[in-house]
């Protein structure tokens, strides 16, 4: 451990690793994000990981090509040898170069900007298709009602997965995304039998549904996975699995959050919501204001392959670095009245930097490309459609996964030229 240590350890309540279990910290993290950032922009949690809170720190960390998803001898922090090498398959986002350049070579023709433009028809239908279902009623869940089946619908056609099964795994996409926190050997145990038992059925069913597919290929990503091939390389049977499986998770579950705590963040900020009715062209800056400004993933990690420094204190390979995504889009150096929601941010000439909130670097996300499409189309038809909107619980209900993503947000609303029933 670096000699300096002692002098930027802080312990803080709620935290075990890079798990936060404090709803307080899950309802609104962001005023310990600065009182962290000014007083500790590096520093260590109680069990010895790295924090970086500055934009320049984080972004730096991300792009450094010293550092990875895993130790350096191949295993996970806090995987014993023999649990890394009873590995059947590791999804890419968990593995580092060349693996991780191999794997995404073969699923990155699919989310492309060129290839999610071309779903854009189908994410307006099916968003005019839920808006229509709750029009009547004056009132619905931003979740159940949109948030959630608008990416759960587009990720099983990408996928091919029947869409009447989505209620069967959205309760598995949940838990299993705890199962990035795990392997500091101190959850619950009624959260590793969660996690157990999603993995398991997760599994089973992509199993099932890839066999059924092998003897009749669609023009899907599941069926394109099957049979990709990238000079001459092609997924194993297990890897076709794991990142399967992988992609249902990332294709909706940080998604739903996204256009969740967007919405609520515009409700909360009734000036922003009526600019953006009356500037609907304002829709895709809005969309990168609500990743800055309440995105769903506040931490990410990664895994130190080099020595690298970050003011005077000198980190080592095999540590591990918890990059404040979160923290660094409000870092007043960066952004202008950085605590202020404006929904015309992105729109300002010149621009602010850009946000964090995808990551950066090897591992900048796959998927961005169709989660701004979705939220720029879930956030701007329901603002253009439905006048005074109004959160019925002060409070969030947060939902089981590991990222900041709602469980329900209940609302009551005015349909536009109409009256709330």
């Amino acid at each position: 451990m670096a000699e300096h240590a002692a002098t930027t350890s802080r312990p803080v309540p709620g935290w075990h690793g890079a798990v936060p279990d404090d709803p307080v910290y899950y309802e609104d993290p962001y005023p310990f994000h600065k009182a962290l950032r000014e007083s500790h922009p590096v520093s260590l949690t109680p069990d010895g990981v790295w924090r970086l809170t500055r934009y320049d720190d984080c972004q730096r960390m991300l792009r450094f090509s010293g550092a990875g998803m895993r130790l350096r001898d191949g295993r996970m922090p806090g995987q014993t040898r023999e649990e890394a090498e009873a590995e059947v398959g590791r999804f890419m986002l968990l593995t580092d170069p060349p693996d991780h350049t191999r794997l995404r070579k073969l699923v990155a023709k699919a989310f492309t900007p060129r290839s999610i433009s071309a779903w854009r028809p189908r994410i307006e239908a099916v968003t005019d298709e839920l808006l229509d279902g709750v029009a009547e009623r004056g009132e619905m869940d931003l979740v159940k009602d949109l948030a959630l089946p608008v990416p759960a619908t587009l990720i099983c056609e990408m996928l091919g997965v029947p869409v009447e099964d989505r209620d069967t795994f959205t309760e598995w996409t949940a838990d299993a995304t705890h199962g990035l926190a795990l392997r500091r050997g101190n959850a619950p145990p009624d959260l590793v039998e969660r996690v157990m038992k999603a993995g398991l059925g997760l599994a089973g069913y992509f199993n099932e549904l890839i066999a059924a597919r092998r003897g009749k290929l669609g023009d899907d990503l599941l069926s394109r996975l099957i049979e990709a091939e990238e000079e001459g390389d092609r997924l194993g049977p297990e890897e076709l699995l794991i990142q399967s499986i992988g992609l249902l998770i990332a294709g909706f579950e940080t998604t739903i959050g996204l256009i969740a705590n967007g919405l609520t963040t515009l409700i909360r900020n009734p000036g922003e919501i009526a600019r953006l009715r009356a500037e609907p062209g304002l829709i895709e800056s809005a969309t990168e204001e609500c990743l800055r400004y309440s995105g769903p993933i506040t931490w990410t990690v990664r895994v130190l392959h080099e020595p690298i420094e970050f003011d005077g204190y000198r980190m080592e390979a095999d540590e591990e670095v918890m990059v404040g995504l979160a923290a660094a889009n409000r870092d007043p150096d960066h952004f202008d009245d950085p605590e202020r929601f404006d929904v015309a941010r992105y729109a300002a000439k010149p621009a602010p930097p850009a946000h964090l909130s995808f990551g950066g670097g090897a591992h900048l996300c796959l998927g961005a490309h169709l989660a701004r499409l979705e939220t720029q189309v879930a956030i701007g038809k329901l603002v253009a459609r439905f006048d005074e909107l109004e959160l019925v619980e002060e409070k969030t209900t947060w939902g089981r996964s590991l990222f900041r993503v709602p469980g329900r947000v209940p609302v009551r609303f005015r349909a536009a030229g109409g009256s709330a029933s």
